[in-house]
């Protein structure tokens, strides 16, 4: 009798979780599914650790390793002094085992105990959501020789560089949000199969790049 109530719970706490994130539909596309996952493991919550949300990715590929990091400093938790660059150093710790070939993606201890509020956390993805909607309709598998290696190792070497620009960056009010949306249509691409946006990434990173060239033209000036 409590299995089937537990049961029954959970079923009408997915439907009206569908209902108000989903618009009813119990399907989204593969970013939303991955905002989604993270949403719902904020409840009964007061907090959420990296673990927890590294275990959510699973084996969705690497994707999600790159990308998640980049759209969590560029929600408004990525305000919070600091963060940018902490989330740069997982980023760099992630990139340089993608690089190297790892199959499963290390962390230390010590980050994977840090934890987030949950009420903060959730805002950040319900912030993040139409973003994913939008997104999801936008992208699909097309060139997808150029999301795997030795490409993959490529994006991976870019995407260390990037984040080595955030600490620096950060003193520019928004500054790393331009590293940061490049790695994260990285992992976008990663996560899709989509070559095109792969390219569209190598050419914001140009742009990161260009604005960390002019960042230090100007302090030495």
């Amino acid at each position: 009798m409590t299995i089937t109530l537990l049961f029954r719970r959970e079923c009408l706490r997915k439907k009206d979780f569908d209902l108000k994130y989903n618009n009813g539909n119990q399907c989204g596309g593969v970013l939303s599914e991955v905002i989604f996952d993270l949403i719902r493991l904020t409840d009964d919550r007061e907090s959420v650790t990296v673990l927890d949300i590294r275990n959510v990715f699973g084996n969705r590929c690497f994707g999600p390793f790159l990308l998640f990091p980049a759209m969590l400093e560029i929600s408004p938790i990525g305000g919070i002094p600091g963060v940018p660059t902490a989330i740069a150093l997982v980023i760099v710790l992630f990139s340089i085992q993608i690089a190297l070939g790892f199959e499963y993606l290390w962390l230390p201890k010590l980050i994977e105990r840090r934890e987030i509020g949950a009420k903060r956390f959730r805002k950040a993805m319900e912030w993040l959501l139409p973003v994913a909607r939008w997104t999801d309709r936008a992208i699909k598998p097309r060139l997808d020789w150029a999301t795997k290696r030795p490409w993959l190792n490529i994006f991976a070497l870019i995407c260390i560089a990037l984040a080595a620009t955030v600490p620096l960056l950060e003193i520019i009010p928004f500054a790393s949000t331009i590293p940061m949306a490049a790695i994260a249509l990285f992992g976008i691409s990663i996560l899709s199969r989509d070559g095109v946006v792969a390219i569209l990434a190598a050419l914001v990173s140009i742009g990161a790049f260009y604005l960390l060239y002019s960042t230090v033209v100007i302090f030495l000036a």
